[in-house]
């Protein structure tokens, strides 16, 4: 019987991480067929667009997980302040490590941000809006679920799960911005958060727990650089 759970429960994950990895295709997909130029396309049809099929993507994991995800809201009402305490903490470790690392690795590269950062900067100058909604709803929520909940239905093991989590996570946020051995530096900052989630992942079974805690730290890192875009720049 459990066996039978866990193929079901791994099958599931394996599906979600597929169409996470291949979304963005129809994205464009979509338009192509439909004859449509997306680099024609004005700022505000793309940033509509985006958020439309970005929300249908978050739909798709819904669907998916449903039954989990019911179970897991129930379980955040009744512990969510337990919940918080207890893990607030290693929030706060995760983001000292992000901190500090980031600081040394400025030091020994003389650059100011990661590739990631740098394209998340770019995206708030070009739409806040749309790096608002990217930052703090959609990637909170999605990568919780591929990260986190797809990667435990794959790997019950904690301590295995804890570290391919943290470091797929951190690699793929900064391959897309790669430029050199260097680079490979920023795994630090980023699979930082990457392990913490994990590891409240193994210790609650409930993703919404690190979703929020990532949905707060994404919010107040994308609010700060967007309040110094608007008010300071």
């Amino acid at each position: 019987m459990k066996n039978n759970k866990y193929i079901v429960n791994a099958c599931i994950g394996i599906i979600a991480i597929f169409i996470y990895f291949t979304f963005s295709y129809l994205q464009l997909g979509l338009l192509e067929l439909l004859h449509i130029d997306y680099q024609a396309m004005s700022l505000s049809l793309k940033v509509l667009y985006l958020i439309i099929t970005d929300s249908i993507e978050i739909a798709i994991f819904i669907l998916l997980f449903r039954k989990k995800l019911k179970e897991d809201i129930q379980d955040l009402k009744k512990n969510h302040e337990s919940y918080f305490k207890t893990y607030f903490k290693y929030w706060l470790l995760a983001l000292g490590i992000m901190m500090v690392s980031n600081l040394i690795i400025m030091l020994i590269t003389e650059n100011e941000t990661s590739g990631n950062e740098e394209a998340v900067r770019n995206l708030i100058t070009k739409s806040p809006i749309y790096a608002y909604f990217s930052s703090v709803i959609f990637a909170p929520f999605v990568e919780e679920i591929i990260f986190r909940r797809s990667i435990r239905n794959i790997i019950p093991i904690d301590s295995i799960f804890i570290i391919v989590s943290g470091l797929v996570f951190g690699s793929l946020h900064i391959i897309t911005g790669y430029s050199g051995p260097l680079d490979l530096l920023y795994l630090i900052p980023y699979c930082a958060p990457g392990l913490i989630f994990a590891y409240i992942l193994t210790k609650t079974d409930n993703v919404l727990v690190s979703a929020s805690i990532h949905l707060m730290h994404n919010g107040i890192m994308v609010s700060l650089q967007i309040f110094a875009y608007l008010f300071l720049m």
